[in-house]
Order: C-alpha cells, then structure tokens, then sequence
C-alpha cells in the first residue's frame, strides 16, 4: 500500500478505535469505569452504568467519528472546500437520525448553542463566537488527511471553514488546528512526538484568526503536558491526565490530554486503553490520539482484529474515504 494512503486510512481507523475504545466508558468517572470493567484493555460493550451509549455492542462508534466521516464526505464531494450553511444542515441531520434511533449521543455543547442561533437567522461568522469545547478538534482529522502541514496556512484555513459555524474562538480553533496539523505532519512521515509539536506550532497560528475567548491557551498547554508524560507508564499517564491536564469537554483539558498521550512514547493500542480508562470525555480523548498516532504509525500501529471489528459492526468504508482525501491534498496547488 501507498505509505501515505496507509497512514491515511490508519488515522481514519485509529479515531474509530479511540472513539470506540471510549463509547463504554464515557461520561463516567474513573472509579465506575474500573468497578464496570477494570483496565480497558480490548473493545467492550457498554456497561450498567453507561447512559449515553446504553446497550450498545463492543466496537461502535459515537459522534467523534460520525461527525469526521460527515466531514470527509463534505470535503470529497465538495472539492476541498467547505459551506458552512451545508455542513450546519448535516450536523442537524445527523442529530435528527440519533434522535429518531432513541440515541442520547447527540450534538455536543457548543454546537447545539451554535447550529440554533444559525437557524435563529445569525451569521455564520458569529454563531460559534462562544464555542471552546472539543467538537471542532474531535471531528477534524479528515482536513489533516485533505491537507498538508506543509502548507500551513492553506491547511489552516480549512481548519477555520470547519469550525467556523461552532467554535469560532481562539481556544476552539488552535485546538482544532493542533489536531489537523498533528495528524497531517504524521501523513508526511514525522514521527508522532514532533507532529504533536507542530500541532502546537499551528494552534499558535491559528489562535490569533478567531475571537478571542477567556481560557488557558492550548499551544502552551500541549507543550507543557507533551514533556510531562514523556516516558510514562500507562499508571502514570493515567494519574496525570486526571490530576493535572484534566479529561473534560473543555478543549484545553481533552485535546491536550489527547495530543499528549499520542506523544508521551506508550505503545499506540496502550496510549488508547489510557484514554479509555482516565474518565470523562474518554471517546473524544481516544479518538483524537487515535488519529495522530494512526497518522503517525500506520495500519501496522492497530491490532488487525480490532481494526476489523470496529470496522463491521459500524459498516465503514475507510479506505476509499482515505483515497478520496488523500487526492485532494495531492491537488493543492503549488505556492
């Protein structure tokens, strides 16, 4: 296989097995995620305690990567180019279907708040003027597939088009851009520790492009957590995401949480079981740094049978997805 064309579809794969990794366990803190199913160390269905996700099989996804593939569609079908007022109307699709499936997996925080002052008749420009979640950072990677980081300001343009409509402020796209930097320096062959500073380098960049909002600010917060789980053990990464870096919705907590966990040296499929495991926001932190460490590592980084599986119980075609953005990172023109 094309090495590019593996690391693209082993990003897109590595979001579904966080992601999935993380549906049991999500929202949940990290003393009912031990008493429900200790360690994860494998796909696992969702538990006693799992309200959002309940009943659900091992191996499905939620919003994470739901939203990335409708991103990727966006992006193919769109040339590379993305209308917010369309990608708005397929998110409120795409919570109607989870509604009229009896699913609690819906539209995150900002987002919501966003995609109903764009249907109150407000600019797209301003809707996502208060969003510094982690929905736009969860859902990006496909732009870091379509896009090379070796044009970072045509790539983080693309970054500002697909979060404009929901978190259009500092801290929502410097985590978004970290996100689509890191995994497109990974589809160029960095190595994953110097793709997620690149991250931080684009976040830095990016920061300045929206609307200021109060919160820590991310570039300084990825490379602070980056050095402080180099080398640790999955315990250690464990404790210090939740003592210090933190796991919630917020994207100074999950996105660097993520970013730092694909760094800190874990073997890939260990680095996801962290994610899984820490509490909180476990489906977004394990699909963010499933998809930098794809980028990063290849198929080769994912057990073939978990690979699989997410793959058939969800029914996703990745791979053509992969060719399909891969082409049009092929068709930048030259600057």
């Amino acid at each position: 296989m094309n090495n590019a064309l593996d690391r693209a579809q082993a990003a897109l794969t590595g979001l579904a097995l966080g992601d999935a990794l993380g549906m049991p366990t999500q929202d949940l803190s990290r003393d009912v995620i031990l008493a429900d199913y200790g360690e994860i160390r494998e796909l696992r269905d969702a538990g006693p305690h799992q309200l959002i996700a309940a009943g659900l099989p091992a191996g499905t996804i939620t919003d994470d990567t739901e939203q990335a593939i409708l991103l990727a569609d966006l992006l193919i079908d769109a040339a590379g180019t993305i209308d917010p007022h369309r990608f708005a109307e397929e998110l409120l699709a795409w919570e109607q279907r989870m509604i009229a499936a009896g699913s609690l997996d819906l539209l995150g925080p900002s987002t919501k708040r966003a995609l109903s002052r764009l249907q109150a008749g407000e600019d797209p420009a301003v809707t996502g003027t208060r969003g510094a979640t982690n929905g736009a950072a969860m859902r990006v990677a496909p732009v870091g597939i379509a896009f090379s980081a070796g044009r970072r300001g045509r790539l983080i343009d693309a970054v500002r088009d697909s979060a404009l409509v929901t978190h259009n402020t500092s801290i929502g796209l410097a985590s978004a851009a970290a996100v689509a930097a890191a995994v497109s320096a990974g589809i160029d062959g960095t190595g994953v520790r110097d793709a997620v500073l690149i991250g931080a380098e684009a976040a830095e960049e990016a920061e300045r492009l929206a609307p200021w909002i109060d919160g820590a600010r991310v570039a300084p917060r990825i490379r602070w957590a980056v050095d402080l789980l180099q080398g640790a053990s999955p315990g250690e990464a464990t404790r210090l995401c939740i003592d210090l870096i933190g796991t919630s919705v917020a994207a100074q907590e999950s996105v660097v949480a993520a970013l730092a966990l694909a760094a800190s040296g874990l073997e890939p499929w260990a680095a996801l079981g962290v994610a899984a495991s820490v509490g909180g926001d476990t489906d977004t932190i394990g699909a963010i740094a499933g998809a930098v460490l794809g980028a990063g590592g290849g198929m080769c980084a994912w057990p073939a049978e978990a690979a699989s599986q997410v793959t058939r119980v969800n029914d996703l075609d990745l791979a053509s997805r992969a060719t399909g953005l891969l082409a049009l990172r092929h068709a930048e023109p030259e600057r």
